[in-house]
Order: structure tokens, then sequence, then C-alpha cells
């Protein structure tokens, strides 16, 4: 009976992985960023300003909204977690976040195609998106409670696989129901929303926010049953207690300089990757000028490949550890980086391209697979990793450090792009600081322990 018990908590906590992630790759990346970026670069034109200039607009607005987002999901997280620690209890915590995503992913209908409230609509997937990050601080904490450690690197790339999944059959869906292409029609001819949604106000991509929530209250559903608290006895919840527990911990980190040099290495990296996934779709609409359509394909593909490349970086990890698994995806994603900002719809590294040719299109297709293959590794290894450095007297402080270095700096990667694309007023060149942020991630590693702190 307790090996079914543990089965389905295992289970349980896997379904918060799909219902989660479709926040990441259909608002963040491969529907509505995309979207907002051409509403915005839209309604700059119409101001007077030239389609580039527009461009690196619209990749500003985009670029601040995430900054201030991460700046509060960063310094929120490891008070939180410690907060949450002083109890022992987790799951009134994921139950309040949740709320926040809900109301923020189904906020975004209301998204007006002729740009009169961006700021109001980025505002709103702020506040989905910082439900999002804050629930997934805490669910992530009780990964160490589901099994030995020998066998948390199998779990946590398991997790990831399936949650990509999970992305993927809700982009599937959007693209095939509701997306419309220029057309009016969906990917396979339909009319938007069965033609219950007007293709003409472009309802059938404002869905995608109603969509996400609802799926993930849904999915929500097995992760409620299965994933249960184990209270500590007489504990409650004590704001005085967090700070304290939060205090120790951060002077503790002095005499851990494993823990440290990993928190300092996954501040950087995971702040790169993040770019990444915020601005792919980005970067594919303003530079290769594709459709939604096109790009929601795109990240069909870069799903499949995240899903492919988390479950056989689970098992690597599990044989070898997390260490060599984190180095070999940085390292990709570096040259996908290096190869997306020296690439044009005219040149590629220098060299001229001929006229209309689509080399550009198949060498971005390529790179989303690295993009989603390695990152979705590069993810599962990590929180792997952090487990070795865990204190399993305070599960969910740790992963709240551990959210911290994720997200301290997460205004970093999208405030730097946003200077670069200011500076040099091009969407393309303004990746380019992501390449230095991955590269200081990497060095930082050579301090790590592959086995943690102990």
């Amino acid at each position: 009976m307790a090996e079914i018990s543990t089965r389905r908590r295992i289970w349980g906590w896997f379904w918060f992985d799909w219902a989660s992630q479709p926040y990441h790759t259909l608002l963040l990346t491969f529907i509505f960023g995309p979207f907002f970026a051409a509403v915005a670069t839209e309604f700059f034109m119409g101001q007077g300003l030239a389609e580039q200039a527009a461009d690196a607009r619209a990749q500003s607005i985009w670029s601040w909204g995430l900054a201030a987002a991460g700046l509060i999901v960063g310094f929120g997280a490891p008070v939180m977690g410690a907060l949450a620690d002083t109890a022992g209890r987790v799951r009134p915590w994921v139950a309040v976040f949740s709320l926040l995503y809900v109301i923020g992913a189904g906020s975004l209908w209301w998204t007006q195609p002729d740009g009169s409230n961006l700021w109001t609509m980025m505002l709103m997937f702020a506040i989905g998106f910082i439900g999002a990050e804050f629930a997934l601080v805490f669910t992530n904490s009780q990964l160490p409670s589901l099994a030995d450690q020998d066998q948390v690197g199998e779990i946590s790339g398991s997790g990831f696989a399936f949650g990509y999944i999970g992305g993927l059959v809700a982009l599937a869906i959007m693209l095939t129901l509701f997306v419309e292409q220029p057309s009016g029609k969906t990917l396979i001819g339909l009319d938007p929303g069965l033609g219950l949604l007007d293709a003409e106000a472009r309802e059938g991509t404002r869905i995608v926010g109603p969509f996400v929530a609802i799926w993930f209250v849904v999915f929500m559903i097995p992760y409620a049953l299965w994933v249960k608290d184990v209270p500590r006895p007489n504990a409650k919840h004590s704001l005085s207690g967090a700070f304290a527990i939060l205090g120790r911990t951060i002077r503790g980190l002095k005499n851990k300089k494993s823990l440290a040099a990993y928190l300092g290495s996954s501040m950087f990296y995971r702040d790169a990757l993040n770019g990444l996934y915020g601005f792919g779709g980005v970067y594919a609409s303003l530079v290769l000028n594709w459709p939604i359509v096109l790009i929601g394909v795109f990240g069909i593909i870069s799903g499949l490949a995240a899903a492919a490349f988390s479950w056989m970086g689970g098992r690597v990890d599990s044989k070898r550890g997390p260490k060599p698994v984190i180095i070999g995806s940085i390292l990709i994603l570096m040259s996908v980086c290096f190869l997306i900002v020296n690439m044009t719809r005219e040149s590629l590294l220098g060299i001229a391209l001929p006229e209309g040719s689509n080399i550009p299109d198949i060498i971005f297709f390529g790179c989303g697979m690295l993009i989603g293959g390695m990152g979705g590794t590069l993810q599962s290894a990590s929180r792997s990793m952090m487990v070795r450095h865990t204190d399993p007297e305070a599960p969910t402080e740790s992963f709240g450090l551990y959210g911290l270095s994720g997200r301290a700096t997460a205004f970093m990667a999208p405030a730097l792009i946003a200077w670069f694309t200011t500076m040099t007023g091009s969407a393309r060149l303004g990746v380019s600081p992501l390449i230095g942020l991955f590269a200081l991630g990497l060095l930082l590693l050579i301090w790590v322990k592959p086995e943690g702190e102990r």
C-alpha cells in the first residue's frame, strides 16, 4: 500500500508540471509573447516609427515587464520559502499563487489588437507569471521528499518531460482549433473556436489566456488529491522564525562554498535560459517575420525535443550526476545564441544568402530543437543538483534560495536585452548578452562539488 501511495505522490507531483508548463510554452514563448510583440510593433508603427525602431520598442516593453516580474519573484521567494518551512506546509502557498496564475492568464483575453492597453496586459501577464514562478518554488521543494537522492535526477527529468508533453498537447490544441492564420483559418483550415470566435478581432489568439487558466485548474486536481503536506507537530507560521531561518542560511553560505558557487552559477545560466525562452518567439516574429502559427509549429518541435532530452538527461543524471549534464547543456546553448545573433534574413555568419532563402528558417527550427532540448535538460539537472545541496530540515527555504538565484537577477537578462536592443536599434543584436551570462555560469561551476554539500 505504501508503494502505491509513494507512486501516486510522485505522479501527483508530475501533474503540476503538466498543468503549469503551458504558461511558459503558450504565453511566454510561442503564442502570447509573439502576439504581444506584433501588436506592439503595429501600434508604434502607427505612431510614426520605422519598422526596425518599432520592433526594438516592442521588445523593450516586453523586456522591462519581465524584468520587473523577475525582481518580485527573486526577492520574495526565499522569504516565503522560509515562512513555509516554519510550519512545514507547502500546499496553502501553492493554492494562493495558483490563484494569481489563473487570474493573470485569464485576463489576457482582453488584450486589444490595436495596442490600446499594452501596459495593462503586460501587468496582467506579470501577475500570472509571478504566480507560476512562486508556485514552482514551492512544488520544487517537495522533490527531496519524493525518493532517495540517487532517484531524484530521474524523477526530475521525467517530471520535466511529462510537463513538456503537456505543453505540447496544449499548443497543438491551440494551433488546430483556435489561433487564426492571416487567412482567418486555423492550422487545419477551421474557423477559430469552431466558428464561435471572431478572427478579425484576433479572438482565436487572445483565447490563449483563458485556455491556459482552465488547463491549469483542471490538471492540478491530481496534485491536489495525491501530494499532501506532512505538517510538523505544534508548528505554525512565524515571520520572525522565517527571517531567522533565512538569515542563518545566508550566513552559513560562507562555510558552504559549493552551494554558494552553485547558487551564483545557476543565477547566471538560468537567467540566460529564461532570456532565451522569453525572446525565442519574439525573435522569430520580429527578426524572421514568422506568423504566430509558424511560431507555434516551431514550439511543437521544440517541445518534443525538450520532452525527449529531459527524459534522457534524467537517466544520464542518475548514472553520472547532474554536473556534466549542466556543463554540456550550457555549451550547446551558448553556441545556439552565437548562431542566432549572427543570422539575419540576408546573411549567416557574415556570408550573404540568396534573396528569399529559407536557410534562416531551417536553421532557426534546428536552434529551436536545441533550445527546447538542452533547456529542458538543463532545468531538470539543475533541480537535481539543488537537491544535493538542500538542507533536509528546511527544503522549502533551500529551494527558496534556489528560486532567488534564478530570479534575484531575473531582471538582468531582460534588462540587458532591452538596453542592447535600444543601443543597437536591433532586436537581433539585443539577444547577444545571453552569451556572456551563460559563460559566467559556466565559470562558477568550477567550484561546485558534483555530490553537493555534506
